[in-house]
């Protein structure tokens, strides 16, 4: 069996920092050795010899506005390094079963678009600030939660992925998505609370990552959310692609929106900002829009309510889980700490209505399946559940204009 060891975290915390820290600086060019000082193990696998190989030899020397993260690494088969995932979390138990639902029929000649959306909990704020009281300590060990986070990736093997508190992105999801042929975009929070931790491992934040066999990237931007006028700590990234097999173009964007109770008004002034920006990249509704992210608010709130009726015609694509297709789901994170028992929808997959289909959802699983001490657990890496959507385009772009 080949034995793949993700200690692909064999990058210096520190260094890692100083690329994003030096990388942060305004229209400033970085040049950061990524060092590689941990083995990887005396069973590292011919695969990982060659992502070790490069890490040890690559150089970060990337431009604030238009990163290009692209790593020279030997290609890896996504079904062996799903095997191994599993073999790494043998004694751990069965991951909860989810199943796909198909509200719409897919007719498209062509492949849907397959969208994953997911907050993967940074490491260092699973194990130093989130203080998840139910949660078993070996169920946060970075050496396997981050098997059960590629294991879920690869399980669904989306087409666009757009991830939230990535503090392990240079050491473990760069040269691992890299080889599997994804397309990689990083950008960090400008103060990120990871680095409140010790032995934190650099800054969290937003990733996009895209098959690169099926789409080429055309434009990239990276927002820093202005709220009241002032810089925020949260961010997005916005790339344009064209589907190689249609030619179609469109626009896909990610982002974190600030946490916590009492902070409403700042969550949707940072939408505003975000719709504003997204609309000035789309020209209105002429480019298509996916859009994913942890907005830390539930429907009731302003900055839904902002996506909702935006002149960009967005619709939510879990809303058409519900019966009705008019809710949201009931959760999509679910927690225990200190202060109680945390249940709420935070997490969405906003899409242009008029432009694309929505073939198939993955279901959330159940409260049973959860369990009593609820996320993350032994058998689910974070406190947020994945979102998966197929999309497909639509034969009529104008119908719903």
């Amino acid at each position: 069996m080949i034995a793949i060891q993700l200690a692909l975290g064999g990058l210096a915390s520190q260094d890692v920092y100083g690329a994003c820290e030096q990388w942060q600086t305004e229209h400033e060019e970085c040049n950061q050795n990524l060092q590689t000082v941990c083995s990887m193990g005396a069973n590292t696998s011919r695969l990982y010899s060659a992502l070790a190989q490069t890490l040890r030899s690559s150089q970060y020397d990337q431009a604030e506005e238009y990163p290009d993260q692209a790593v020279d690494v030997e290609p890896i088969d996504p079904d062996c390094l799903l095997e191994e995932c599993k073999e790494m979390l043998r004694n751990r138990p069965p991951r909860p079963h989810r199943t796909f639902k198909l509200p719409g029929s897919q007719s498209s000649k062509y492949p849907p678009i397959r969208v994953m959306q997911w907050n993967i909990l940074a490491q260092a704020l699973g194990e130093g600030k989130d203080n998840f009281i139910q949660c078993p300590q070996e169920a946060l060990n970075w050496a396997e939660r981050k098997y059960l986070i590629l294991e879920e990736i690869l399980l669904y093997r989306p087409d666009v992925l757009c991830l939230q508190e990535v503090d392990h992105y240079f050491d473990t999801f760069q040269p691992a998505l890299s080889s599997l042929g994804y397309h990689c975009t990083f950008y960090p929070k400008p103060s990120s609370p990871c680095l409140d931790v010790e032995h934190n491992n650099g800054p969290d934040g937003c990733a996009l990552f895209f098959n690169k066999d099926r789409f080429e990237l055309l434009d990239s931007t990276n927002i820093r959310l202005i709220a009241m006028m002032l810089k925020t700590n949260q961010v997005a990234i916005a790339q344009t692609l064209r589907c190689r097999e249609t030619g179609h173009i469109f626009c896909v964007a990610v982002t974190h929106l600030k946490a916590r109770s009492g902070w409403e008004r700042f969550r949707s002034a940072q939408g505003s900002h975000l719709l504003q920006s997204l609309q000035s990249i789309t020209e209105g509704t002429s480019i298509p829009l996916l859009v994913c992210g942890d907005f830390n608010a539930e429907p009731s709130e302003d900055v839904y309510k902002s996506f909702a009726t935006s002149s960009l015609n967005l619709n939510s694509a879990y809303k058409l889980l519900s019966s009705d297709g008019q809710s949201e789901p009931p959760y999509t994170t679910w927690k225990i700490r200190p202060s109680g028992e945390s249940c709420h929808t935070l997490d969405y997959i906003w899409y242009s209505q008029h432009a694309f289909n929505v073939d198939s959802l993955l279901c959330f699983p159940t409260e049973e399946q959860i369990g009593p001490n609820r996320l993350p657990s032994l058998s689910y890496p974070s406190d947020h559940l994945s979102l998966v959507c197929d999309f497909s385009f639509s034969d009529e772009p104008d119908r719903l204009l």
